[in-house]
């Protein structure tokens, strides 16, 4: 979405989104308990419209984007997606399954039982980003589907293309009591969060997620926010320089840069700092003999992106720094093209705005240590990152940056590759984001966590438990029995 703007959605449009709701919690109440055949049926056609529709997707995101690889948009946005789904399909029955908890003594030693139950909590709706604007939409549908709910859809305006594949498949696979979709521009996007959702999860920027977190407060709607942040990346002393160089540049030129986990910028040993520049410039040349018309180079996703990191670029020349295109071909790059080579910021100023904004684009700034203490220092003195990348051996040093830096993620000796694990929860922290998602930890995100107590019918446990006036010495000796260190 772009920046709330003062603008007016279409009645039509409001009271549609708001009958689609309603339909949905009306059909999800009338079917009461959601079986594990349900959501797997839910789940099957999800994969199906995703394998079946893989190569319209991926011509709809290259559309968008101009120029984004094949392989890419089917790596990242249609294989992550069923991945997502398969993984959920596969565990659900036993997410499902109630979990035992013990009761408090007495009542368990009298009969008591403490169980969990998981159960859906109702219709919950997605805003998607786009730069993963498929994978974005499905990673989280993985979980609300395997969690029972139904789901409304906002993807990005800013893929159209893609959004109306979306909307078409979504529509094929579901009935719109099911899962349903509602394309448009930011006027519909500050009215679908405006909905009084069951939950609703948010992929984006920070600062629309405040506008998210307010619209969403008026109706105590709960809230998972995906969102980013300057993720560093830490080289050791200790590193293998040229391999720990080839993985950083990898990150930093998948989709040009344009994921919330990109490395956002390195800190890096002083005196390796030259050759730092050299195996970064050795990299991108391997991956890329020229990127202009390269289609496996990704093009920045709009003008306004495309000034956003140009203004990044003029800010730091005018402070004086050394700006470094790693551009194979020396191509040029002024006109008639929106891509931007990968592009080296030596040594910018703390306040340099490739310093303070999240990149979210192929430029890397560079800073130098002397001491390793200084990169906990330096990583500490921002707001928290989504992720934080660590390359070396130094156990004592990978410890500290464990311990004493707050991440959403970690990544130890490469870069993003977390969030392909499935089975670990993905998700930010104060600025990065709320909340988490994928495998189990979706699961419950999207479920109410339902606490259950059944009593024994055997005997009066109140009274057993000296719970039932009149009180008197079984009171006074359960009241005892608790007070004490």
């Amino acid at each position: 979405m772009n920046a709330p703007q003062q603008v007016v959605v279409s009645p039509d449009v409001e009271i549609q989104m708001q009958e689609a709701l309603t339909a949905q919690r009306g059909s999800y109440l009338a079917e009461g308990y959601v079986s594990a055949e349900a959501r797997i049926d839910r789940i099957n056609r999800a994969i199906d419209v995703l394998v079946r529709h893989a190569s319209r997707i991926s011509e709809a995101i290259n559309k968008d984007f101009v120029c984004r690889p094949d392989q890419i948009n089917l790596m990242t946005d249609v294989a992550s997606s069923i991945g997502s789904m398969k993984h959920c399909r596969s565990r659900l029955k036993k997410w499902m399954k109630a979990d035992r908890r013990p009761s408090t003594f007495p009542l368990g030693f009298l009969g008591g039982r403490s169980k969990i139950h998981y159960q859906p909590k109702g219709v919950v709706g997605i805003v998607a980003p786009w730069n993963f604007p498929v994978a974005m939409v499905f990673q989280p549908l993985a979980g609300i589907l395997a969690a029972g709910n139904r789901a409304m859809i906002k993807p990005s305006e800013f893929t159209p293309e893609t959004s109306k594949v979306i909307a078409e498949i979504i529509s094929e696979a579901f009935d719109p009591t099911e899962v349903t979709v509602f394309t448009g521009g930011p006027e519909v996007g500050q009215a679908f969060s405006a909905l009084p959702f069951d939950h609703m999860i948010f992929t984006g920027a920070t600062n629309i997620a405040r506008h998210i977190l307010t619209a969403a407060a008026r109706n105590l709607v709960p809230v998972t926010l995906e969102l980013g942040g300057k993720s560093p990346v830490v080289i050791s002393r200790s590193a293998n320089l040229e391999q720990a160089i080839e993985r950083v540049m990898l990150g930093k030129t998948l989709n040009a840069g344009q994921i919330c986990l990109a490395p956002d910028y390195l800190l890096v040993p002083e005196e390796q700092l030259e050759e730092v520049i050299k195996l970064a410039t050795k990299s991108v040349g391997a991956m890329y003999s020229s990127l202009r018309d390269n289609d496996q180079y990704t093009a920045v996703i709009n003008d306004r992106h495309h000034k956003r990191l140009s203004g990044y670029l003029e800010d730091a020349e005018q402070r004086g720094c050394r700006i470094i295109p790693l551009n194979p071909a020396n191509e040029d790059f002024t006109n008639g093209t929106s891509k931007i080579p990968p592009t080296l910021i030596v040594s910018p100023d703390t306040d340099a705005l490739c310093m303070e904004e999240e990149i979210f684009g192929p430029l890397l700034p560079i800073r130098t240590y002397k001491a390793f203490d200084e990169t906990i220092d330096y990583i500490n003195g921002a707001p928290r990152p989504l992720a934080a990348y660590y390359f070396g051996t130094d156990k004592n040093e990978e410890t500290a940056f464990l311990h004493r830096t707050t991440s959403g993620g970690v990544c130890i000796n490469d870069v993003i590759f977390h969030i392909a694990q499935e089975d670990m929860p993905f998700g930010g922290i104060g600025p990065s984001g709320m909340g988490s998602y994928h495998g189990i930890e979706g699961f419950k995100t999207f479920s109410h966590a339902k606490s259950v107590y059944s009593q024994s019918l055997k005997f009066n446990v109140a009274k057993l438990a000296g719970m039932l006036p009149p009180y008197g010495k079984t009171t006074d000796k359960t009241v005892k029995a608790q007070i004490k260190s």
